[in-house]
């Protein structure tokens, strides 16, 4: 999945609601309090529900430009990465691409079917949480 939007924000204000998400996910999950200097190749676990945790790993962070990061599971392995391009003070454009690799035949069959029933909503919600950082930019 890839999905490329114009943004009316800095790309600085961008990077910085992402980081800022990070950093919070990073303490309310860990306890632990990071600064984005810490970030790369930070990794931890996070618990979703009773059956299912993942592992974390921050792969990329580069100031206003990337940051990229790794979810593992016992199902499969997601690879998502925020590119970051100023347009000019005010104006960025945003790619966000997603890439998963299922662990086996039958999981792999699984998530094909699931991604194609669902792609549609989670592109909707994630340009929703788009429009919404960009409403929060004064």
């Amino acid at each position: 999945m890839e999905i490329v939007k114009k943004m009316q924000v800095p790309a600085s204000f961008f990077y910085k609601k992402i980081i800022d998400s990070v950093l919070y996910d990073i303490q309310d999950t860990t306890g632990r309090t990071l600064s984005e200097s810490q970030l790369k190749n930070f990794e931890y676990v996070k618990q979703f529900n009773e059956k299912t945790r993942a592992t974390i790993k921050i792969e990329d962070i580069k100031l206003n430009e990337t940051y990229a990061y790794r979810t593992s599971t016992t199902r499969n392995e997601f690879v998502a990465t925020y590119t970051i391009h100023p347009i000019d003070d005010t104006n960025c454009e945003i790619t966000y691409s997603e890439q998963m690799k299922s662990h086996g035949t039958i999981q792999a069959l699984n998530d094909m079917v699931t991604g194609l029933l669902l792609g549609f909503f989670k592109k909707k919600q994630f340009k929703r949480m788009l429009q919404m950082i960009e409403s929060s930019y004064s």
